[in-house]
């Protein structure tokens, strides 16, 4: 942010190669923070952060990022990758423990994991409503998935304003 409150923007990369193409500081950290989260804990596959309407707000896909590709070039548009898909299903999960809490007077859905045989899908409630989902591989360490994914909401919780939320969105709906 600038000494006025409005957000910076920049034409940069991080180092993970995320296209950050006029992304507010704090849109291109969280987009930083997802890379890191997807290149640093093993077994991790894919990572998306949804809305608490259900959009896909950030994407560890590389073909699902906003702005060119990190050689330069234009992104290729088509079918939605494995992120959207991640999306999709968080949300799901997301909708469906949220319900299942409030039959059962649970409060509020922290975490939720899925274990299948070919992997697991790991859920984690973001403090604005919105929700962390990663894919990982079956033989992931399931608690250091999930003690990454608790650092990353601890770091984006406060982040996640709902300016930065709107840019996010638009930068998103405006690749597809």
């Amino acid at each position: 942010m600038t000494a006025t409150g409005t957000s910076t923007t920049s034409t940069t990369s991080t180092s993970a190669g995320t296209g950050t193409y006029g992304l507010s500081t704090e849109a291109r950290n969280l987009q930083w923070l997802l890379g890191n989260l997807v290149e640093e804990v093993p077994g991790v596959r894919s990572v998306a952060v949804v809305s608490s309407d259900g959009l896909l707000l950030l994407s560890s896909d590389p073909d699902e990022r906003p702005g060119p590709a990190a050689d330069g070039t234009a992104r290729p548009r088509g079918p939605r990758g494995s992120s959207a898909d991640l999306a999709t299903i968080v949300s799901g999960i997301g909708s469906l423990t949220i319900g299942a809490a409030r039959l059962m007077d649970g409060g509020g859905v922290k975490q939720t994991m899925v274990a299948m045989e070919e992997g697991s899908v790991f859920v984690m409630a973001i403090s604005d409503g919105s929700l962390l989902g990663v894919h990982a591989t079956p033989d992931c360490d399931m608690s250091v998935v999930a003690y990454h994914m608790a650092l990353f909401v601890g770091r984006a919780g406060h982040v996640l304003t709902p300016e930065v939320r709107s840019e996010l969105r638009k930068s998103m709906e405006s690749y597809r």
